[in-house]
C-alpha cells in the first residue's frame, strides 16, 4: 500500500469537509445508522471470523464481540450524534481592541485525526462518527483481532459517504500490520492528533514513539472505598456491578477497599454475587480469612503487582484499609487516574474523597461504569482521557476541536 498516498488523501478529504454544511453530515449518519440496522447479519458473520481466531476465554473476546443489541446500540449512537448540536465554526469570543481591530475567536476541527485501537470494532463506528460530525477526517488503526469486522464496518461508512457525495477518503482505515505504525506516528504533514486506545503498552509504545501531539486514554485501574458508614447492600450492589456487568472495559472495578470497621459484615454480603461469576479474589491477609470462613475458595495473595494491574476480567483485588486517609493513600499508590468510587453515608467524607481524588472521574454511591461518553450525554466518546492537558475524561465531540483567532482590520499595524 501507499500509505503516505493514501494519508494525505484523507488530508485533502479534511479539507472538504470543513465547508460541507452539517445537515449532509448529519444526513450520512443517519444513513450509517439505517446500514448497520439492515446488515446487521453481516456485520455478525464478518465478526464471527475474528471471535473464530480467539480463545473465548481471552479477555479481549467479549471486547470483539458485536451482538444484535450491541449493533443496534451503535445504530442509537449515530442518531444521538447526528443530534448533537453543531461545534465547529462557532464563535468562542468576541472583542474589539483598542487599535480598532475586531477579533473572533473560533472552533475549528484539528483537521485529520489517528486513532490506534485494539479489539473493539465498536470504536471504529463511534470514531469515524464522531470526526465526520466534528469536521475531522479519521485515519483508523485497528489491530489484526478485528480486521474482517473493521474491513467491512468502514466499508458501510464510505456507502454512508458516497450516498451524501462525501469522499470516501474521510474514513481511512489504515493496514493492521504493525509495519506500518511507525509511518502513522510520524505523519506530521498529514496527520494533527493521535489518540491510541487499548493496553497500557499500547499507549506507552504511542506515547514514546509518536512524533505527533497525542492524547492519552489511559487503561482504568479502578478502585471503590467501601466507607464504614456505607449502606452495605448499596456497596454490595455496586460491587457486583461494577465488576461483573462487563469486565473487559476499562471502567470496570478492579479494587476494592473495605474500612476495617465494616470487613466482617460487607464481604459475606458480596459472597453469592462473586461466586455467581467466579470472580478470583486477589485478598490480603485479612481479607483472605473472611473470605475462607465464607467458603470462598477462588482466592490467591494480593500484592503491590495486582494492586496496579487492570484486570478486564474476572478478577478483584480486595484489602482492608483504616479509614479515609489510608484509602486515599492507597488509591493515590495506584490508580490510573481513570474513575474513583466511594461508599458512604457520610456527607463530609464523602465530598473530601471527591475533592481529593485525582481522577478524571469520581463517584459518590455508584458504580464506576458510568464512565462511558454516551452514559455521560455526549453521544458517544473516542476514549477516556486520563490526562490533563486539552481535555479529561470522556473524549467527545466537545473536546474534538482547536480554536483560531480571527482578527479584521481596515489597515492597521504596530511598531
Amino acid at each position: 500500500m501507499d500509505i503516505q498516498a493514501d494519508l494525505k488523501n484523507t488530508y485533502l478529504a479534511s479539507k472538504i469537509l470543513q465547508n460541507t454544511p452539517v445537515a449532509i453530515i448529519n444526513s450520512a449518519l443517519r444513513d450509517l445508522a439505517d446500514l448497520l440496522l439492515v446488515n446487521a447479519a453481516e456485520i455478525q458473520t464478518q465478526n464471527k471470523k475474528d471471535l473464530d481466531l480467539m480463545d473465548p476465554a481471552d479477555a479481549k473476546y467479549d471486547r470483539l464481540l458485536l451482538t444484535h443489541t450491541r449493533i443496534q446500540g451503535l445504530a442509537a449512537a449515530l442518531r444521538s450524534i447526528a443530534d448533537l448540536p453543531y461545534s465547529f465554526g462557532k464563535v468562542k469570543e468576541e472583542r474589539q481592541l483598542a487599535s480598532g481591530i475586531r477579533m473572533q475567536k473560533l472552533s475549528v476541527p484539528m483537521g485529520v485525526i489517528g486513532i490506534i485501537f485494539e479489539s473493539r470494532p465498536n470504536v471504529t463506528i463511534d470514531v469515524a462518527a464522531l470526526c465526520l460530525k466534528s469536521g475531522n477526517a479519521a485515519v483508523l488503526k485497528g489491530g489484526k483481532e478485528a480486521y474482517y469486522s473493521n474491513v467491512y464496518l468502514v466499508s458501510l461508512v464510505h456507502k454512508a459517504l458516497l450516498k451524501n457525495k462525501l469522499p470516501t477518503e474521510l474514513v481511512c482505515l489504515f493496514p493492521t500490520d504493525r509495519k506500518y505504525l511507525i509511518e502513522l506516528l510520524e505523519a506530521r504533514k498529514y496527520v494533527d492528533l493521535l489518540i491510541p486506545r487499548g493496553s497500557q503498552s499500547l499507549i506507552d509504545h504511542v506515547r514514546a514513539n509518536a512524533k505527533i501531539p497525542t492524547i492519552e486514554t489511559g487503561a482504568g485501574v479502578c478502585h471503590t472505598y467501601v466507607e464504614q458508614s456505607a449502606d452495605l447492600k448499596m456497596a454490595a450492589a455496586i460491587i457486583i456491578n461494577a465488576r461483573a456487568s462487563r469486565p473487559s472495559v476499562c471502567n470496570s472495578l478492579d479494587s476494592l477497599l473495605i474500612d476495617k470497621a465494616v470487613a466482617y459484615e460487607l464481604i459475606p454480603l458480596l459472597i453469592e454475587g462473586l461466586r455467581k461469576y467466579n470472580v478470583e479474589i486477589y485478598a490480603d491477609p485479612t481479607c483472605k480469612v473472611i473470605f475462607e470462613a465464607n467458603k470462598y475458595s477462588n482466592i490467591t495473595d494480593a500484592s503491590p503487582d495486582t494492586y496496579g494491574t487492570e484486570w478486564l476480567d474476572f478478577k478483584l483485588n480486595v484489602s482492608v484499609v483504616d479509614g479515609l486517609e489510608e484509602a486515599l493513600n492507597h488509591i493515590d499508590t495506584y490508580s490510573s487516574k481513570h474513575s474513583e468510587a466511594i461508599i458512604s453515608q457520610d456527607i463530609d467524607k464523602a465530598e473530601i474523597f471527591l475533592s481529593r481524588v485525582d481522577a478524571a472521574a469520581v463517584y459518590h454511591n455508584a458504580s464506576t461504569r458510568f464512565t462511558d461518553g454516551e452514559m455521560f450525554g455526549l453521544g458517544a466518546e473516542i476514549g477516556i482521557s486520563t490526562q490533563k492537558l486539552h481535555a479529561r475524561g470522556p473524549f467527545a465531540l466537545e473536546k474534538l476541536s482547536t480554536e483560531k483567532w480571527v482578527c479584521r482590520g481596515q489597515g492597521q499595524v504596530r511598531w
